[in-house]
């Protein structure tokens, strides 16, 4: 019988993201932690590890596929109502105790997380995304810094096809992979999980590296759009709240910060869920820092109207929203407001195509049969 370590370690390529050091040793440049890796062991990750001083790194799985509507990333300026054909491979080098991707994120450090990985292509994953009608294709559900090379090569059909791309990421990246990315990479979203250093080094990281991250993304014109789940006690203080919004203010006023509901799930079960109460007065401190583009999530038509899209120079709403579904959409091909002619900033289409679908789906059977690689562990 195959472990799960056994199966993965069959499915690898050598990795362009990182240097050799000296007696055999390599430094992982794929995210912030920039792990130095002795011979014979993994990086933090737990999926890149160091076989005879060359790092090998995940190639031809996936962990599964799905189908999301591309507000569920969230992208609120990036073609409302596109599917996005959404991808993920195993491992991730934070490991938050309220994960709700644990049974992939946590694969290799969580003996319970055991997900079956399922053989892919990339060439086959974009004709599979093409086939559902997908507009875009994104790498989630994992931390996808930590398999960008894998991500670059499914990219690189995808673009061939027309086909946009996104991250949805933790953040913690470094120079090296964000220039590796950039080519490829149209969308870049970033869960900005606390303004605390303290409490990113409880889920395995620090809150340095995300910062810089997001500086470099806007940038170097990645389309950001920032996500803080917001967490009854442990990250929801007005002082934390205010410095956070002040900083994504600071980098521009123009990125949508996205506040969403924790619900209990995975080792986090003790803190009370977000209301729409503390949803609003989140927003409402994020506003009052200048931010022009102020989301509440996970608790629709409860949020009265943050989760609708209004153009900052005239208050008109330009896409109106009901959860991932819209009502209605107004945007120029231009991407100005129809009132005022002020551009909207974001990633727009030429003109809204409809929705086809407003809540996640798997492929159904018109889809890509994947190959479970193992069924011993």
């Amino acid at each position: 019988m195959s472990t799960l370590r056994e199966v993965l370690d069959q499915q690898v390529r050598e990795g362009e993201l990182y240097e050799k050091l000296d007696r055999n040793r390599v430094r992982c440049f794929a995210c912030g932690h920039c792990c130095p890796i002795p011979d014979g062991q993994p990086g933090v990750c737990k999926v890149r590890y160091n076989r005879g001083g060359t790092l090998y790194v995940p190639w031809g799985y996936v962990g599964g596929v799905q189908c999301d509507p591309i507000e569920k990333k969230p992208f609120f300026h990036a073609y409302p109502g596109a599917l996005a054909y959404s991808f993920g491979m195993l491992g991730c080098d934070l490991h938050c105790g309220y994960c709700q991707n644990w049974v992939t994120s946590q694969a290799l450090r969580d003996p319970n997380a055991i997900s079956f990985p399922l053989q892919a292509s990339p060439e086959a994953l974009v004709q599979d995304a093409l086939r559902q009608g997908a507009k875009v294709l994104v790498s989630t559900y994992n931390e996808p810094l930590i398999t960008s090379e894998w991500a670059v090569a499914v990219f690189k059909q995808a673009k061939s096809a027309g086909l946009v791309t996104g991250f949805v990421s933790n953040g913690n990246g470094t120079p090296q992979v964000l220039e590796y990315l950039r080519p490829w990479v149209d969308l870049y979203k970033v869960d900005l999980k606390s303004f605390d250093d303290r409490h990113y080094r409880e889920l395995g990281g620090r809150l340095q590296p995300i910062l810089d991250t997001i500086r470099r993304l806007h940038a170097m014109d990645f389309w950001v759009e920032i996500v803080t789940l917001l967490i009854p006690g442990f990250n929801d203080g007005r002082d934390e709240i205010e410095r956070l919004t002040s900083f994504v203010a600071s980098v521009s006023p123009d990125i949508p910060w996205h506040v969403t509901a924790f619900h209990g799930d995975y080792k986090m079960t003790s803190p009370q869920n977000t209301t729409a109460e503390m949803l609003m007065t989140a927003a409402n401190i994020g506003r009052a820092n200048g931010l022009r583009h102020v989301y509440a999530g996970n608790l629709p038509g409860r949020v009265e109207d943050l989760e609708d899209t209004r153009c900052a120079a005239c208050g008109q709403v330009v896409v109106s929203r009901y959860g991932y579904h819209i009502r209605d959409y107004s945007i120029s091909p231009e991407g100005h407001c129809p009132s005022c002619d002020a551009v909207v900033p974001g990633r727009w289409s030429r003109q809204f195509d409809g929705q086809i679908a407003s809540r996640p789906f798997i492929p159904g059977r018109r889809g890509l049969q994947f190959k479970v690689l193992s069924s011993d562990f």
